[in-house]
């Protein structure tokens, strides 16, 4: 019996796909042909990618479907009308699959992705440990107790999952095609917390998140007074960033860390709440922050001669404000260029003005447009990349090709921040080629 992923190149796909493979069980996928970069892990555990077919569903199987994919694909139609074939959506099979082990659920506007990096990084020097990353990335250890996941609450779907633990990094309006206002957000996220079964770990300097209803102990982190625990002294520069920890009111750590940004700052605090909560000793929660490494397209730095290339997946204005603010702390002097790719009209159409404000605070904006395939969500939906430009003085719009490369190279030499959940890391990659 095999499992089978339709649409296997999604970030959470991919990496479920991954930790099944890692579990010893037959896994197979189909998705588009389209290189997506999600699929190097897949390809290193020898995991077949094919294209969509209806021939490709067996009796007896597990299809696992993607969140974007319906009867309208020949694979999920056979499946469904197949009596023999279990099917579950990703984030359903996710929910079934924490089940068997201590489950932390890391939710969160902003900062999930990276966030789960370093619990999966860190958590090892306590106990096995399992992790599922929204950037394709998943792994399971033989003996795994703890499973740490990303859990995103687009279409309330992280209500799939009933976690031990949960760590909450941050709540700011998202996902305008579905959530109606901010109560709306906020209800899902108290859903969400609802389902928390042992502890909640939470960032205390958010205007949301202590107001909610917790039916489990709360621990709480920031940079303000009052958190259990608190970062303090806290120094950031190309050397990366250093700071003490408090805990309720007393120094328990002193921390070094490779990155910049007070993302990253608030991330690694949380993290080391967490871990702190779950019994791991301070040295060694210290030591696994020290040595970080990153996760895929998030401020992925590539130096190129005299020029930097830093790729990420920021597609929301606060984060990309954050991500050129990262930039400035880690090179300053550089010029600063933010390039952007929008992913969703009505994301772009609520958070104009943000998103131009945002761009804005680097020295040179950069745009490409939509994806080809991107959809306008109804007919309200009246946004265009123009739009944006308009907002932007002196920004410049180009494509993902070698000509719009042979632009960026005239820039030289500067720091160039390449932001987007879409492919505008293929606009980087042709850039560093013609830089080296």
């Amino acid at each position: 019996m095999a499992y089978h992923f339709i649409g296997i190149k999604g970030t959470g796909m991919a990496a479920l796909a991954s930790i099944l493979y890692d579990e010893h069980k037959e896994v197979t996928g189909s998705d588009i042909e389209k290189y997506i970069f999600t699929q190097d892990e897949l390809e290193k555990r020898g995991i077949p990618i094919t294209t969509f077919d209806a021939s490709h569903i067996h009796d007896h199987d597990t299809c696992i479907i993607g969140l974007s994919f319906d009867e309208t694909n020949p694979e999920v139609k056979a499946a469904v009308q197949n009596p023999t074939v279990k099917t579950y959506y990703y984030n359903e099979y996710l929910g079934k699959l924490l089940e068997s082990y201590t489950s932390i659920s890391v939710a969160g506007t902003h900062g999930k992705s990276t966030t789960t990096g370093i619990l999966g990084h860190v958590l090892p020097q306590l106990l096995p440990t399992g992790y599922l990353i929204g950037d394709g990335h998943g792994h399971m250890p033989e003996d795994a107790k703890y499973f740490v996941l990303e859990s995103c609450e687009f279409q309330r779907h992280f209500l799939a999952y009933h976690p031990d633990y949960a760590l909450i990094t941050n709540i700011e309006l998202d996902h305008v095609d579905y959530y109606k206002d901010m109560d709306d957000y906020l209800d899902a996220f108290q859903s969400f917390v609802n389902q928390t079964k042992k502890h909640c770990v939470i960032f205390g300097d958010d205007p949301y998140l202590p107001k909610l209803s917790y039916p489990v102990p709360v621990t709480t982190y920031g940079l303000q007074e009052g958190n259990d625990y608190q970062a303090v002294n806290i120094e950031q520069g190309p050397f990366g960033m250093h700071f003490d920890c408090l805990y309720q009111g007393q120094v328990l750590a002193h921390i070094e860390l490779s990155e910049v940004g007070d993302p990253f700052l608030q991330d690694a605090l949380g993290c080391f709440a967490l871990c702190h909560v779950l019994g791991m000793p301070v040295n060694d929660i210290v030591e696994g922050l020290k040595t970080y490494q990153g996760i895929a397209r998030r401020f992925v730095i590539e130096e190129v001669k005299d020029s930097v290339l830093i790729d990420d997946y920021a597609h929301h204005p606060t984060a990309i404000r954050y991500m050129i603010d990262s930039a400035r702390k880690k090179y300053p002097g550089k010029k600063v260029i933010a390039l952007y790719k929008p992913d969703r009209y009505s994301r772009l159409q609520y958070f104009l003005q943000d998103f131009a404000d945002s761009l804005n605070t680097a020295d040179q904006v950069v745009l490409c447009d939509f994806p080809k395939n991107a959809q306008r969500e109804d007919e309200s939906i009246t946004v265009t990349i123009q739009d944006l430009l308009d907002l932007c003085p002196n920004s410049v719009l180009l494509d993902i090709d070698e000509k719009s490369a042979e632009v960026l190279k005239e820039m030289a030499p500067a720091v160039y921040v390449f932001m987007s959940s879409k492919d505008i890391y293929l606009l980087k990659d042709k850039l560093a080629s013609l830089l080296k």
